[in-house]
């Protein structure tokens, strides 16, 4: 299924694809307005993202990913609403989700309907709309790596130093947006590999290769150099991944963890049943495609190479949904085209809107039923007792509303210098649950002067977001989970 010369969609079939986008933009949209930002990294990186736009630049290198705060800076110039933040990170991913499945659509030359229906099916990912919905780097690396994987496939159908250098830009801006595209290296040099061409070989492509990667690295590190910091901070942060230190709050120390079925249940209970019929019957429904001629990289064995090196490699490392994010639309579309080899356009489109609609079903129930916040509530109250700064157990989640100060503590040995320092209220807001930090039960038996629920709090895909930092297994966080939601008020507000 080679490109074909000319990369633009058909108009026909680019209005198909719109359309559809406008379904998925609605659906990732959707009660967005009364939501908090839903994890502690979203928070801070609004934060963060003002900080730079003023001009303090310590934390450029939070996360390992200047590219993202850099990014929404002009933003920060105009508005500090969070809201406004959340919607175009969001609209990012819906951008993602276009460029796929255009990239898609071009190389397997499918139909206008096709072409909707592939896009409806991979925007109705449930992981994909929950992760859509925060302000952390994903939304922005999964754009960045759909504009890699169409760039990548054009440097193996038609080799050439225009495409590689092409390719390989997208792979350093996809390094400043997020360090996990680290994890992106592995596959590609799996695919040079296959190729066998030597075109990194040819004329010294390697240098200029290694030289744009490095690139980056050495303008933001003097940057962060002009602002103080040590010219190794952003690799430290590879460093300090590959050979994590102590433990976090949690307890949790190492970064392997050997589980086979975690996602293969996350995919069962949360994303469509199809997806595991795909991973099992793809390689003997494209067998030859898949196993002959393997220096030609064909589309079904490029998706499929991301896909299970993706899979096989996030089996080795602490597990959190989105250890896959970048590996969900693809499994999308190898599904998509696995269903498309073996039905009719009629049976296709049924089949694919029943699965579209059991995914909606799901994202009603594990998304929206969760959305609505109560941290409004809290600000106003603390407002109106002039209660202007505020101590939270690990969460950040009050800080967006308008309190003047919120500072967070993973132990009650803090609060007492906390007082003295003239913090007037402590929220013990549950995130210590969702994150397992277990440092807090003289507080939790005192009487609180106020209290209020926060569904997102007991929300399943929250609570497996941080197995990563937990280090619990699939079924220990939905057991976590299960025990923290038989709590009916997640924000208990203290004086302090």
């Amino acid at each position: 299924m080679p490109t074909t010369k000319n990369d633009n969609l058909p108009t026909k079939k680019a209005l198909y694809l719109l359309l559809a986008l406008l379904l998925v933009a609605a659906v990732r949209l959707h009660g967005l307005a009364s939501a908090a930002l839903p994890d502690y990294d979203s928070v801070r990186n609004w934060q963060i993202v003002q900080e730079i736009a003023g001009g303090d630049f310590r934390n450029l290198f939070h996360h390992g990913s200047p590219g993202f705060s850099v990014l929404y800076v002009p933003v920060a110039w105009l508005t500090t609403n969070f809201h406004v933040f959340q919607f175009l990170n969001a609209l990012l991913a819906v951008a993602a989700v276009g460029a796929l499945a255009a990239f898609v659509s071009r190389a397997a030359r499918l139909s206008g309907p096709e072409t909707a229906l592939l896009t409806l099916f991979i925007g109705s990912s449930v992981f994909l709309v929950f992760s859509g919905r925060d302000f952390t780097m994903g939304s922005a690396s999964l754009l960045v790596f759909a504009v890699l994987l169409r760039a990548y496939y054009q440097r193996l159908q038609a080799p050439s130093q225009v495409h590689l250098r092409r390719a390989v830009l997208w792979l350093a801006v996809g390094l400043c947006i997020n360090y996990k595209f680290i994890l992106t290296l592995p596959i590609l040099g799996v695919f040079e590999l296959l190729q066998q061409d030597k075109l990194l070989l040819r004329q010294r492509n390697w240098l200029r290769v290694v030289g744009s990667l490095v690139l980056p690295f050495l303008l933001f590190g003097l940057v962060g150099m002009a602002a103080g910091l040590p010219w190794y901070r952003w690799p430290a942060v590879y460093y300090n991944v590959l050979f994590p230190g102590a433990a976090n709050a949690a307890g949790r120390s190492g970064s392997l963890h050997l589980d086979l079925l975690y996602y293969s249940r996350f995919l069962w209970d949360f994303e469509s049943p199809l997806l595991l019929v795909a991973i099992v019957g793809v390689p003997a429904l494209w067998r030859r495609e898949l196993f002959t001629g393997l220096r030609h990289i064909n589309l079904l064995r490029y998706l499929a190479v991301w896909v299970y090196a993706y899979l096989a490699g996030m089996s080795l490392l602490l597990k959190a949904p989105r250890g896959l994010l970048l590996a969900y639309a693809l499994l999308y579309a190898l599904t998509f085209l696995s269903l498309r080899r073996v039905l009719s356009l009629r049976w296709l489109s049924l089949l694919i809107l029943v699965a579209c609609g059991l995914n909606f079903f799901r994202i009603q129930r594990e998304v929206y039923a969760y959305t609505p916040s109560r941290y409004p509530q809290v600000a106003q109250w603390l407002r109106q007792q002039q209660g202007t700064t505020v101590v939270s157990t690990v969460g950040l989640g009050l800080a967006p509303f308008g309190v003047d100060t919120v500072a967070t503590i993973t132990s009650e040995t803090k609060l007492a210098q906390l007082r003295q320092q003239g913090f007037q209220y402590v929220l013990l807001d549950a995130y210590w649950r969702v994150t397992n930090v277990q440092q807090f039960d003289s507080l939790r038996r005192q009487q609180p002067v106020a209290a209020w629920p926060e569904p997102m709090l007991t929300s399943p895909l929250l609570f497996l977001e941080h197995s990563e930092y937990t280090g619990l297994s699939y079924q220990e966080t939905l057991d976590l989970q299960r025990a923290a939601a038989q709590d009916s008020l997640q924000l208990r507000l203290y004086r302090l």
